[in-house]
């Protein structure tokens, strides 16, 4: 970790620890209902993932792993040594490397809207994607700004690249939860699910951000896992 860094978080509640990661360009706002949800029993801690949100840059690559790695430290620093963990889409990415890369520090997992290949996306979302890459990649050639848009979108283009036999090696019960219109294809959310010893998948009216968008059945189905 870099001198000085520090990720910014937002934390609320007591009890057992939640981690909340978000997606890709967002930042721990988007929780908001969850932050409210579930502090009413728990210690929520809700972190702006490396040049998202609050949280700075810094030097450091910038990679799903490095995130990975940033989170570690991250808990580390507040003695944390095994949580539940909601990853949403990037997030849910960077939970699953979390998970693969410090085994036992993850007690239960849930995977909203993850992909563990860029081509887990629809085509078409995949296809959008790659349009709006090529573009931020040939106006950063005139405009500084644009460069951060061309690192933002190389996540989705780049990463993940995580095998359906390493979810093997996930030992903990994990929850794919999805929306019926999500981004990541059906297909791809079930072999997820099937790949996982203790995986279980929960498909809800919504798309891709059904969190924010049907927070009351989004909350109540994460609720009804961590409980069990």
């Amino acid at each position: 970790m870099e001198q000085g860094f520090e990720l910014y978080y937002r934390e609320a509640g007591q009890g057992e620890p939640l981690v909340l990661l978000h997606g890709n360009g967002e930042s721990s706002e988007y929780f908001a209902a969850q932050i409210e949800f579930f502090a009413r029993q728990r210690r929520v801690l809700a972190v702006d993932t490396r040049g998202h949100g609050h949280s700075p840059r810094g030097d450091a690559p910038f990679t799903l792993g490095q995130f990975a790695d940033d989170l570690a430290a991250f808990l580390d620093a507040r003695g944390l040594h095994s949580v539940d963990l909601l990853g949403f889409s990037d997030g849910g990415n960077i939970a699953v490397l979390f998970a693969l890369k410090y085994p036992g520090r993850v007690r239960r997992l849930v995977l909203n809207g993850a992909n563990i290949y860029p081509a887990g996306m629809k085509p078409t979302v995949l296809g959008q994607v790659l349009l709006e890459y090529a573009a931020a990649r040939l106006a950063a050639l005139f405009d500084a700004k644009a460069r951060d848009r061309v690192e933002m979108l190389g996540l989705m283009v780049h990463e993940p690249h995580i095998r359906p036999s390493e979810l093997g090696r996930l030992d903990m019960p994990v929850l794919v939860i999805v929306g019926e219109r999500d981004m990541i294809s059906d297909r791809h959310s079930q072999l997820i699910c099937d790949s996982l010893p203790q995986g279980e998948i929960v498909r809800l009216p919504g798309d891709h951000f059904v969190a924010a968008g049907n927070a009351a059945a989004f909350n109540a189905a994460v609720d009804d896992f961590l409980r069990r």
